[in-house]
């Protein structure tokens, strides 16, 4: 018995068809709310957390950068960073928490979602390239699970669709 892969699967809203459609519709959603969820609960992390902000001390983003820089992949990466640690630590909150943000609510998802794998990439050249054996590290994973996010953006269930629709109704266009 043999199976083919199917190559007619229609994802745009309301095209109805069996429950495979359906899935392929909703595929990147887990995908987009898991890590919008988890790149808002980061940034919000790296606010709220007091050490975490500091030059120094335990916790503190320069501990963590100077550990680091000798094993990082760029290590002029993590100068730049360590030349104002606090700075460089309210950067990747913010960042993070715009990601998931936009992530989230589907607002230019693309773009989004480039900074999501930007980030991810940063700290994987940086913070978890010495992890042994590689898949240890996390920030790999994340890069990877990014990019079907910065191919396919959120067709559904999101900003961007919502104004694609209008969009399409003002010029009386599909597409």
């Amino acid at each position: 018995m043999t199976h083919g892969m199917r190559t007619d699967v229609d994802i745009s809203p309301g095209s109805g068809g069996d429950w495979r459609d359906s899935a392929a519709r909703y595929a990147l959603l887990p995908l987009r709310i898991f890590l919008g969820v988890t790149f808002v609960y980061a940034g919000l992390d790296k606010l709220t957390d007091s050490a975490f902000m500091k030059d120094a001390g335990a916790g503190s983003i320069g501990d963590m950068m100077r550990t680091v820089r000798d094993s990082s992949a760029v290590p002029a990466l993590v100068d730049l960073a360590l030349k104002n640690p606090p700075g460089f630590g309210y950067a990747i909150a913010l960042g993070e928490l715009a990601v998931g943000i936009g992530t989230l609510l589907g607002l230019l998802t693309r773009l989004a979602a480039l900074g999501g794998a930007l980030i991810s990439l940063s700290l994987w050249l940086t913070v978890s390239w010495a992890s042994d054996p590689y898949y240890y590290g996390n920030d790999l994973a994340y890069l990877i699970a990014w990019l079907p996010l910065v191919l396919a953006g959120a067709p559904l269930l999101s900003l961007d669709a919502v104004l694609r629709t209008r969009r399409r109704r003002r010029t009386g266009g599909y597409r």
